[in-house]
């Protein structure tokens, strides 16, 4: 029953992926945070961080995939601003695997990233209409540092590819057309989130884990069915897309975002 769950709750993740270049990490975080905590696991936040870049890693290949399949894709952006994503990873990697990042730090932190997503996405939403104007010419190498550097320092932080501030920065503030935003976010994230849990995984620490199939602090165990039920999301939302209007999705996953940010500060707090 847990397995047939998480399986579910990756599917949901992973269409969150495609549609909005989010990577799953988003809901995967949350989710296996509260699984790992209610089980008792000591310290949960980087062994979620681990677990949860794995699953994103899976979900965004499947939604770059489709991206590629559907002709919407950004060969030479999606990888510079991967690599450089991937600089931005070990930076956060040394503050959560320092004394200083603990539970609350993690919720907390997590828990505004949530609301900020979610102001980004109602923002989005009432913007809809101006998409038209939107530019479609290559991200400079400046922009690609900046959204790549942020992406992969937050997705160390809080266990995410980074879309959630990747897409709304190249979209609402270097005015980048969104579907293009969206792919090149994804195939971003597929760098960058395997850049962290390689990191995580062969990381010299020592933590308790859900399942014995795990190394260092990734728990694929535990993280397999998500991951599983995340890339067949991640193939459907990236198919819908080019295909419906958002809007309504869109201040939908606003609430929804809220909503996770209550319950994790309710884990701790």
């Amino acid at each position: 029953m847990e397995l047939l769950l998480l399986f579910l709750l990756g599917i949901m993740a992973g269409i969150v992926a495609g549609l909005f270049g989010l990577g799953g990490g988003i809901l995967f975080t949350p989710i296996l945070f509260v699984v790992f905590n209610d089980t008792g696991i000591a310290q949960p936040v980087v062994l979620t961080i681990g677990t949860s870049l794995f699953c994103t890693f899976i979900a965004a290949l499947g939604s770059s995939i489709r991206q590629y399949q559907q002709h919407n894709f950004y060969w030479a952006e999606g990888l510079r601003v991967g690599l450089l994503g991937a600089m931005g990873v070990f930076a956060g990697k040394l503050v959560i695997t320092s004394e200083y990042y603990s539970q609350q730090e993690f919720v907390i932190f997590f828990s505004v990233l949530l609301i900020y997503v979610a102001y980004m996405f109602y923002r989005r939403g009432t913007q809809l209409p101006k998409e038209i104007s939107r530019s479609s010419s290559p991200l400079s190498l400046r922009e690609s540092a900046v959204t790549g550097g942020l992406g992969g320092f937050v997705a160390a932080l809080a266990g995410i590819g980074g879309g959630g501030v990747m897409v709304p920065l190249m979209n609402l503030w270097y005015k980048k057309d969104f579907v293009k935003s969206v792919s090149v976010s994804s195939l971003a994230i597929v760098l960058i989130s395997l850049s962290g849990w390689g990191q995580l995984a062969f990381f010299n620490g020592e933590t308790e884990t859900l399942s014995s199939f795990s190394t260092g602090y990734v728990d694929f165990g535990a993280a397999f069915p998500l991951a599983v039920g995340g890339l067949l999301g991640g193939f459907g939302g990236a198919l819908f897309n080019l295909r419906i209007k958002r809007r309504y999705l869109q201040y939908g996953f606003a609430v929804l975002a809220v909503a996770m940010a209550v319950k994790l500060l309710s884990e701790v707090f």
